[in-house]
């Protein structure tokens, strides 16, 4: 008999043998209690005195996270910990509790709930991954005004084990002592998400998003799990522990000859030079940049300025996030997206009704150009630091030559008022479009015309073109940038480009792919900006890549009917020349 199979998403790599150890700790039960008028304030009382606990054991995970991993992974419980201190949040549980009564346990329930449903159907997958946080803050604060046990140790007995979980928090995550957990295995949870990020950080092999792990896995029984594929075994035979070794091997091989790529560079094996750029979402991943050699940021995304904000962000403290990057980057450039706002993405005093559609909605450049008291401090910044280094803005969502004529007659504005004021700015900034929108790809030559550069977004561009929703599981199937419908547009941005003499790059999932990235120098693009993490193995494709192979694969490819047929192209041609099954999880 075949030993089951689990497939999930790998999201920190590395190979584990062990037995399971299945944990079931489940969101207690909050029994419905109404209080007498005169306990009322007691109950407000008793729910401050326990925001102010966990609140103080969410600071001693962080500092212990500090200790372990480093500092920029213990700011992944300051989003707890901020959820403790919103104030609309908890003068929504005291009103629960002031005006019908409720005991603080059942009202913070309710509360919660409300705040999860809302998070867990919204458009922006950034608000669907801190679903995974508010679980954990609600776990310790009901745990604690129910008066059972927090932060139990966990497994402190008996040999290293694989943890099974419904759903992996952060705290949990670092609860454990290295030495005592051989991997993570749960039914919900993303590669981005911030329990992810802390087993990638911690070094421990980790698999989300298993369907039915806890109805299927017993404790104690021997799992095979492969943080690198998602894939888990249960009671796997001694055959395909050794094949999966033998696997795992190889990728460490690889590694070392990626690491060994770094300070190589970026040409081809014939001769072929290619710009390898990053792209950064927080200041703080400059550190990875650093260490991938990258030739500058291709794609720098600003909401962070925006996230959990009760203000609009100052024209100073944009600046200042400017010039931070621009001191770690030296004289490379620094591709500057504007705000692409809309949906969850802003902030609180700028906030809009819900819109049926905000994929298709009023976001990104119609939100900047309709409301210039937002764009403009940003855009200010930005000429500001334009005279410090290579700053460059790209706008998002364009369909339409008249919003980069209106930016730059915006620009025109903010040099006047910066002249005027005495301030030193850069006069030459360079102003790109991010084409990711069938509209902007069909009229590429007319933007180029207006534009100083070009950059595709695959992830929307095959978003709009194919009319599927990238956040939709059910449609994952149907999404892929490697459709013979995106490749052709692709084809054609990068040649309208050309004959205008304006520099195309891609921004998009897909460079980080190795199957996309050879693609898209079969189709000639010369300049990719890809994934921090993502950087090593793009260097080490493009130096072992015969582009004349890549280029006969993408001709082929933009004759066929599939991306099934795409793919089968690609694997065929460029598989002379590297070997794709250890760059790609396909």
């Amino acid at each position: 008999m075949t030993p089951p199979l689990l497939q999930g998403i790998g999201v920190s790599p590395g190979l584990a043998v062990g037995p399971a150890m299945v944990l079931r700790r489940a969101m207690p039960a909050v029994p419905h209690r109404v209080v007498p008028t005169d306990q009322v304030e007691t109950e407000v009382a008793r729910l401050h005195e326990a925001v102010d606990v966990v609140r103080g054991g969410l600071e001693h995970l962080r500092a212990r996270t500090a200790e372990r991993v480093g500092p920029e992974e213990a700011g992944i419980f300051d989003a707890q910990i901020l959820m403790l201190q919103d104030e609309d949040f908890l003068q929504g549980v005291e009103r629960l509790i002031r005006d019908n009564q409720l005991a603080a346990a059942r009202a913070f329930e309710f509360r919660a709930l409300e705040v999860r449903a809302m998070w867990a159907n919204s458009a922006s997958q950034t608000l669907r991954e801190r679903v995974a946080d508010l679980t954990g803050m609600q776990l310790r604060v009901l745990e604690h005004l129910l008066g059972q046990p927090m932060d139990e140790p966990i497994g402190a007995e008996g040999r290293p084990a694989i943890v099974c979980v419904r759903e992996l928090t952060p705290g949990l995550t670092v609860e454990f002592d290295r030495e005592r957990v051989m991997g993570f295995v749960s039914e919900d949870g993303t590669r981005t998400s911030h329990a992810a990020i802390l087993a990638r950080s911690l070094g421990i092999p980790c698999v989300m998003g298993v369907p039915g792990l806890l109805h299927v896995v017993t404790p104690g029984a021997t799992l095979l799990m492969d943080g690198e594929t998602g894939s888990v075994v249960v009671e796997p035979d001694a055959g395909m522990v050794a094949e999966a070794t033998g696997r795992e091997d190889r990728r460490h091989a690889l590694r070392r000859e990626l690491e060994q790529a770094l300070g190589e560079p970026s040409i081809t094996a014939d001769g072929v030079a290619v710009t390898l750029r990053a792209n950064l979402d927080l200041p703080e991943e400059l550190d990875l940049i650093a260490g991938g050699r990258a030739e500058g940021v291709g794609l720098f995304r600003t909401e962070f300025l925006l996230l959990g904000r009760t203000e609009l962000p100052r024209e100073e403290e944009q600046l200042a996030a400017f010039r931070r990057v621009l001191d770690r980057l030296g004289d490379v450039p620094l591709v500057v997206r504007s705000y692409d706002a809309g949906g969850d993405k802003f902030p609180a005093a700028f906030r809009i009704g819900p819109e049926p559609n905000p994929f298709l909605g009023w976001r990104a450049i119609r939100v900047c150009l309709d409301r210039p008291e937002m764009f403009m401090p940003q855009l200010r910044a930005l000429l500001r630091a334009r005279g410090e280094g290579d700053v460059r803005l790209m706008l998002p969502l364009v369909t339409d030559v008249h919003e980069v004529l209106a930016t730059r007659d915006l620009l025109a504005e903010a040099m006047d008022a910066l002249e005027r004021e005495g301030l030193p700015y850069g006069a030459d900034l360079p102003v790109g479009v991010m084409v990711e929108t069938p509209a902007a790809a069909v009229l590429a030559a007319e933007l180029a015309a207006v534009s100083d550069f070009l950059s595709v977004g695959t992830n929307d561009l095959t978003q709009y073109t194919l009319a599927v929703d990238r956040s939709n599981a059910r449609l994952a199937p149907r999404f892929s940038a490697f459709h013979p419908a995106v490749l052709r547009l692709l084809r054609d941005v990068l040649a309208a480009g050309r004959a205008a003499g304006v520099p195309v790059a891609v921004c998009g999932e897909l460079a980080s792919e190795p199957m996309g990235a050879a693609l898209l120098l079969g189709l000639g693009y010369r300049e990719l900006s890809v994934s921090p993490s993502g950087l090593p193995a793009a260097r080490w494709l493009v130096r072992h890549l015969q582009v004349t192979d890549a280029e006969a694969a993408s001709s082929a490819a933009l004759l066929a009917s599939s991306a099934e047929d795409v793919m089968r192209v690609l694997r065929g041609a460029v598989g002379r020349s590297v070997d794709l099954d250890l760059l790609t999880r396909r």
